[in-house]
């Protein structure tokens, strides 16, 4: 029995590597870019890797933190063109919001239209928020400069049938966080749920997806404070996310 069950196992790993197709519960390859200015990456890594784990959702992670935890950094990362290779999904959590370079930012832009799926959360939005060049801000399916005070704000589903906000619950409110303005929807872009401002009323996305290039992404612009990296909700559904961007690879 034992001699059967390790040649069925060299069997599937050898038709994997002949084919390119991965078993259905095979881990998802994750690659997490985070750091920079104005929150605690490592908790929020830290929640991440277990809301996953929660969700039954395998994971392999590869954390990137460089940069230090200033508003401008070009990270080494970026200088290698095959940065992404191997990865199902880039989960991008980091916030230099004054690096500008054109160049640079196309680095990083360039493999994600070219089919690596992503999921950017919160500073995201306003990482490369300097830069004249809208390459980042399409990738990302919205366009953001500022955000308004903490509070918990209500979030209505408005794409109620889409896998990654299923089941989420009717009077659900953010843990006490940030709302992103959002100025631009770009045109690939499917809203999932929106927020109300509390100063104008205006309506504002807050989860999302994008088809970018090749690419799938899943984006939230919640994602400041700690108690929002607490909130199971939440946790759920960035988890939910994670998994749907990388079944576009998978597949």
């Amino acid at each position: 029995m034992k001699l059967l069950k390790t040649t069925f196992v060299a069997l599937a790993a050898l038709l994997t590597s002949a084919t390119g197709v991965q078993a259905e519960d095979a881990p998802i390859k994750i690659l997490l870019v985070t750091g920079g200015c104005c929150h605690d990456y490592d908790f929020q890594t830290k929640a991440m890797q277990k809301a996953l784990k929660d969700q039954g959702i395998a994971a392999e992670w590869k954390v990137v933190n460089e940069g230090g935890k200033g508003t401008t950094a070009e990270i080494p990362l970026y200088e290698n063109p095959e940065w992404a290779y191997g990865y199902d999904v880039v989960v991008h959590n980091e916030c230099f919001a004054n690096t500008s370079d054109p160049a640079y930012i196309r680095k990083i832009t360039g493999p994600h239209k070219a089919g690596v799926n992503a999921v950017v959360i919160h500073c995201a939005m306003h990482t490369y928020r300097s830069a004249d060049v809208d390459d980042w801000r399409e990738f990302l399916g919205v366009t953001s400069k500022h955000h308004e005070h903490q509070s918990e704000y209500p979030v209505k589903v408005v794409a109620k049938d889409h896998p990654i906000m299923e089941g989420f619950p009717k009077d659900y409110k953010s843990a006490k966080d940030e709302l992103y303005i959002i100025e631009k929807v770009w045109p690939n872009t499917e809203i999932l749920a929106t927020s109300i401002s509390e100063k104008n009323q205006s309506l504002n996305p807050v989860f999302w997806t994008n088809r970018y290039g090749k690419a799938r992404v899943f984006g939230t612009t919640y994602g400041h404070s700690v108690a929002t990296f607490e909130d199971a909700v939440f946790l759920k559904t960035l988890a939910r996310g994670i998994k749907w961007a990388a079944e576009n690879k998978k597949k």
